[in-house]
């Protein structure tokens, strides 16, 4: 089956509304309160104008989604790039569709295109499992927050990209 990387275009919102809301299930259960629990297709639609938002197409069908903020809400903790709602469709779980987008977004987008070589990203210490998948890919915790919002601590983490050794797709090795 074919794969396609590319930026979200605004026909894309329905199916990107449908996966994200459903990926985001837990962090509901959870009481987070994350824009992307709660997407919409104004909201979505809102993310893909004022962001980078890109997806992972699988045999011509969107299966992940990841945004590279640029509308600036990052900026009051970090000048860094910042990544955020980052989903992959749960019925097509454990296929690695999720990690090759964002794996994709930090080396062409991020790293290729932008020139940073690092990216950051935020997520929930009371996530079961969260903290723990982004540390395996390579992320570190720099930064412990809490805004009093009812999230809990939250986490910056950081990836160094330019030394990060990306698995070759063809060969599974780095």
């Amino acid at each position: 089956m074919s794969e396609v990387y590319r930026r979200a275009v605004p026909e894309d919102a329905k199916r990107l509304v449908d996966i994200t809301y459903r990926a985001y299930g837990l962090i509901r259960e959870l009481g987070l309160r994350w824009p992307a629990a709660h997407a919409d297709l104004p909201l979505v639609l809102k993310n893909i104008e004022e962001n980078e938002c890109y997806l992972l197409e699988a045999g011509g069908e969107p299966v992940a989604t990841v945004t590279l903020s640029t509308s600036g809400e990052a900026k009051a903790i970090t000048d860094l790039p910042f990544v955020k709602w980052f989903a992959a469709d749960p019925d097509r779980s454990n296929k690695g569709y999720g990690g090759r987008l964002l794996d994709w977004v930090e080396k062409e987008i991020v790293f290729g295109r932008h020139g940073h070589s690092e990216v950051t990203l935020a997520t929930a210490q009371k996530h079961p499992w969260l903290v723990q998948m982004y540390e395996r890919r390579g992320y570190e915790r720099i930064l412990e927050i809490d805004a009093k919002n009812g999230d809990g601590i939250m986490y910056l983490l950081r990836k160094n990209i330019a030394e990060y050794r990306y698995a070759d797709p063809v060969r599974g090795r780095a």
